[in-house]
């Protein structure tokens, strides 16, 4: 069976006055339901997570950090560095794929359960402004309002505590840029000492405040490109949010066909069980239980009534401002407010749940269920295959990584004793979270190597540079270059072997 006809299909975004050119501000009736109170657990845990991994810390190290200006980088408690970048690289790449596979199967529901934008939105500003303001028609009345010193109380106070939550996301967001103690040295020293990072918490300020102030749900739509990518990763099997039209089609307003009469009285009107070609309706002046013939059976008395009583609940709970009763939108961020009210209206008129409900586009059109096909077994595989590389790559990654340069424009040097040193230039980066003595060894040739300034330690998640002496006797060197092994120890244990070139007098 064809889907019926809808009321319109928008080509443009749903908040938006195509006859006068501007925004139409959205009034999101207050939701309420079993989903709804899902999705305030899951906001719960995840805004817990958001808010407080960047004040963790895993043996005394940041569980998240990234900081892009020093290129310092921490998942987990785990250290990353510049010379990781292909970790990094293929976690984009896994991620994104795995984006895509969720998208295929499940649509934007990301986008309505574990956004960020979305949860600091649904669950912090959006019930601030219902506990200021009121629901969404006490909303209107307001905004519509003269402004009095009422109305200046409520406003000022709403937007007051808008910019001072924002003034703490942004603070969050900076401690994942800088980490704690420098977000600290920031807050605690003159905004002269640290202009920079004063400058970048009054700028993350005022983003955030926009965003939930006044942008709202166009980042979902014109900012964010994530929901334009589900004209090509949504397919008739990807389960939606969606409202079974042929269950609720045609819509319409619950109507008797007849008053029972009164017990003892038959009813007047030849009606054979509200089939004859007239309904009954009270006559004035009558009993209120009497029943006499009415006006003649209108066309769509004779046409089945869908389970839609067009209460435009689901409209009105909508935080895009959307019908889903238009079908799939780009705009539908799947956050379920349209089922819980929907379920709630079929509750009371004693109609089953379900008329908006998750299914995909062939469930509704075939009563198919959600198989899998070779579009989510491909992306499935790749998603698998790149978790698995990435988990070695991480796992066999070394503690530390060493590059040995001959410093430039030097040559060799003749030592008594028929010796041949070359000055060379080490760099140990230490990709642990603990300090690390090393010593450096020659490898399968005989030869001495001399630190300049002694021992080396390298600390945790930093950077050393020393200069060495590497000497050879010169019954070892055969030819002008001679290629040098040498081997990085923490102890007893080799961390590393490097390779290098050593020049020589030829024997």
């Amino acid at each position: 069976m064809p889907a019926p006809a809808r009321e319109s299909f928008p080509d443009a975004p749903a908040p938006l006055d195509e006859a006068a050119g501007k925004r139409v501000w959205v009034y999101p009736k207050r939701p309420e339901g079993r989903l709804y109170r899902r999705r305030m657990g899951v906001a719960a845990v995840l805004l817990t997570l958001l808010l407080g991994a960047p004040f963790g810390r895993v043996d005394g190290h940041p569980l998240f950090l990234l900081d892009v200006f020093e290129r310092k980088f921490v998942l987990f408690g785990f250290p990353f560095f510049p010379q990781d970048i292909h970790l990094f690289g293929l976690a984009m790449i896994t991620f994104f794929v795995f984006i895509i596979l969720f998208t295929v199967v499940f649509g934007r529901v990301w986008c309505g359960w574990a956004c960020p934008q979305t949860i600091f939105m649904e669950m912090v500003f959006r019930p601030i402004e219902y506990l200021i303001e009121g629901d969404a028609n006490r909303q209107k009345a307001l905004d519509k309002a003269p402004w009095t010193a009422a109305k200046i109380a409520r406003k000022g106070s709403k937007h007051l505590l808008f910019g001072l939550i924002s003034f703490g996301i942004a603070h969050t967001a900076m401690a994942y840029l800088v980490g704690v103690d420098e977000l600290l040295r920031i807050v605690t020293h003159s905004p002269a000492d640290h202009r920079a990072g004063f400058v970048g918490l009054l700028t993350f300020t005022g983003v955030f405040y926009l965003v939930f102030a006044r942008l709202r749900e166009l980042v979902c739509t014109v900012i964010c490109p994530y929901g334009r990518l589900q004209s090509v990763l949504i397919t008739r099997e990807t389960i939606l949010v969606a409202y079974d039209y042929l269950r609720g089609e045609p819509r319409g307003k619950r109507r008797k066909a007849h008053k029972k009469a009164s017990a003892g009285n038959a009813c007047p009107g030849s009606c054979a069980g509200c089939t004859a070609m007239h309904l009954h309706a009270e006559k004035p002046g009558t009993a209120a239980d009497a029943v006499v013939p009415a006006r003649p059976l209108a066309l769509d008395d004779l046409l089945r009534q869908g389970d839609c009583v067009d209460c435009k609940l689901c409209v009105q709970v909508c935080p895009m401002g959307i019908d889903i009763r238009n079908g799939l939108q780009m705009e539908c961020i799947h956050c379920t407010a349209c089922i819980d009210a929907c379920n709630g209206v079929m509750d009371k008129i004693g109609k089953p749940r379900g008329l908006i409900r998750f299914d995909s586009q062939q469930g509704i059109a075939e009563k198919k269920p959600l198989k899998l096909n070779a579009r989510i077994v491909a992306y499935s595989v790749v998603l698998l295959g790149l978790l698995g590389l990435m988990g070695f790559l991480t796992v066999s990654r070394g503690q530390l990584e060493t590059s040995v340069l001959r410093v430039p424009g030097m040559l060799y040097q003749e030592q008594p004793g028929g010796r041949v040193s070359n000055l060379y230039n080490v760099r140990l980066l230490n990709k642990t979270n603990q300090p690390l003595p090393l010593q450096l060894r020659l490898e399968g040739t005989p030869g001495t190597v001399e630190v300049v300034g002694g021992n080396v330690v390298v600390a945790a998640g930093a950077t050393a540079e020393v200069v060495c002496f590497i000497a050879l006797p010169k019954g070892a060197i055969r030819k002008a270059k001679t290629p040098l092994q040498l081997g990085v120890y923490h102890g007893s244990e080799k961390l590393e072997t490097v390779t290098t070139n050593f020049l020589g007098p030829v024997q």
